[in-house]
């Protein structure tokens, strides 16, 4: 016997708004440990005592994980739901992130540190795709553009995560005694919020109930052959590698391209973090004004500009302004690409899930090749794979706009 699940019409306001809130912290959580991680990059490398391509492997550890958990997502959340998908693997990423912590700072272990960031990396990406889909549909309830305020809310715990990572840096806190504390942080407040969450099946009308692509696994898989899938993952991978390149190199950068200290490229790595705030929170007006199409665009020229502005000169304001433009520009690409992924009910979980791995193949072939690249040119040199990727997406941006200009 199949299920009943509520529809948005059985849910009070204020059981919208809470599940919205809900969403704002799991979102906020997601990036407050992400960019924890990313602003001690150069003080692990220092303990693992490894070269920068060392240091780019171990992060791929982060990406090999997302793939696999991106793989299983649609899969996962077919089979316990959305909501209970958020609450399991928060709490057992937050175990891979403590593990990674205790890695770096007990023995130290490469080898330690990477089986940390692998259960991190793929209870993360599933995440992704559950909170994602979440988020796409209490958007619809809501009946509101409200996805990118979400991923402001990413943007907001990265600026907090930044902030955090750069007083730990200036104060010497132990990398374990830093991440432990955000694991701890990161698994009760997922636990908490994931309790006023709803099922993604609130918008389901019951006619197209049973021409549903989630109900089997053959279905989830038959979305990869619709072209609409592939042009809008192209999106969230040139948009993903322009934001991901950030979180894993920007602070490095500016310590070895910049000649900062690495308090200074975690602080560079939170302008960066608050600019990606400030485009989302902005990004909901222009959405509404002027339609996905033309705001990917000219999000992807401003990127442009920021990045060569951050490779290519050498006086560091100049390459701070340039840190908040890349930051403005890389701000909208993800949540567009993951509103227009579910814009059919109907597909909405195997899409999301598709474009989501397609994305996070950014994770997964960025971390090497930029740290493979950055070995023998340098880190801002190797930035300039990024220019390319960013073109790419602002040409396919076309794949997102909304059904109703369609």
């Amino acid at each position: 016997m199949a299920l009943a699940h509520p529809t948005s019409a059985s849910l009070s306001r204020p059981q919208v708004v809470a599940w919205r809130n809900a969403l704002f912290v799991i979102f906020g959580l997601c990036g407050l440990s992400m960019a924890s991680w990313a602003s001690r990059i150069p003080a692990v490398k220092q303990a693992l005592q490894v070269s920068t391509s060392s240091m780019g492997i171990l992060i791929f550890g982060i990406a090999a994980g997302s793939i696999v958990g991106l793989l299983a997502s649609s899969h996962v959340i077919a089979r316990i739901g959305a909501r209970r998908t958020i609450a399991v693997v928060l709490t057992v990423g937050a175990i891979g992130f403590a593990v990674a912590g205790f890695g770096v700072s007990i023995g130290p272990s490469y080898a330690v540190v990477m089986i940390g960031l692998i259960v991190f990396g793929s209870m993360f990406s599933i995440c992704d795709v559950a909170m994602n889909l979440q988020g796409a549909v209490n958007e619809r309830v809501l009946g509101r553009s409200i996805m990118p305020v979400f991923h402001a809310f990413f943007s907001f715990g990265t600026v907090i995560g930044a902030a955090l990572g750069a007083a730990a840096e200036a104060i010497h806190l132990p990398i374990v005694v830093h991440l432990l504390i955000v694991a701890l942080v990161f698994a009760a407040g997922a636990l908490v919020a994931s309790r006023f969450l709803q099922s993604e099946h609130v918008i389901e009308e019951q006619s197209v109930a049973h021409d549903d692509h989630s109900k089997t696994w053959q279905g989830r898989l038959s979305i990869w052959r619709d072209p609409r899938t592939l042009i809008i993952g192209l999106i969230v991978l040139g948009m993903a590698f322009t934001e991901g390149s950030a979180n894993d190199w920007l602070a490095l950068a500016m310590v070895d391209g910049h000649d900062t200290t690495k308090a200074t490229g975690a602080l560079v790595l939170g302008i960066f973090v608050a600019s990606m705030t400030v485009g989302r929170l902005a990004g909901v007006s222009l959405l509404d004004r002027y339609g996905r199409v033309p705001v990917l665009r000219g999000s992807a020229v401003l990127a442009a500009i920021g990045l060569i502005m951050v490779i290519f000169v050498p006086t560091l304001w100049i390459s701070i302004v340039g840190v908040v433009f890349w930051g403005l520009g890389a701000s909208l690409g993800f949540p567009v690409g993951m509103s227009a992924a579910a814009d059919d009910p109907k597909t909405a979980a195997a899409r999301v899930s598709a474009v989501a791995t397609i994305g996070y193949f950014a994770f997964l072939v960025g971390p090497p090749l930029i740290g493979f690249l950055g070995q023998h040119i340098g880190l801002l040199h190797a930035l300039l794979v990024v220019l390319v990727l960013v073109a790419l997406a602002g040409l396919a941006s076309g794949a997102a706009r909304e059904p109703s200009r369609r």
